[in-house]
């Protein structure tokens, strides 16, 4: 399989900084780990939409830590 077909590592995945690999070397939870991945994709996916998901995460935890 191409990496342009593949499903579970797509090209807007892939850069000069693995986005997966960068949200495990900082030790992000999983809401921190969303708002990483929909930002650093959505100019190459779902633009806007990505952009929404990424907030609606942030918007989460930013209610998650004001309650500590």
């Amino acid at each position: 399989m191409s990496h342009k077909e593949d499903k579970i590592n797509p090209s807007y995945y892939r850069k000069k900084i693995q986005v997966t690999d960068f949200i495990i070397e900082y030790d992000m939870g999983f809401l921190e780990g969303n708002i990483v991945k929909y930002i650093s994709r959505y100019k190459s996916k779902n633009g806007i939409e990505d952009l929404k998901k990424a907030k609606w995460y942030l918007d989460k935890l930013i209610k998650q830590k004001e309650k500590k």
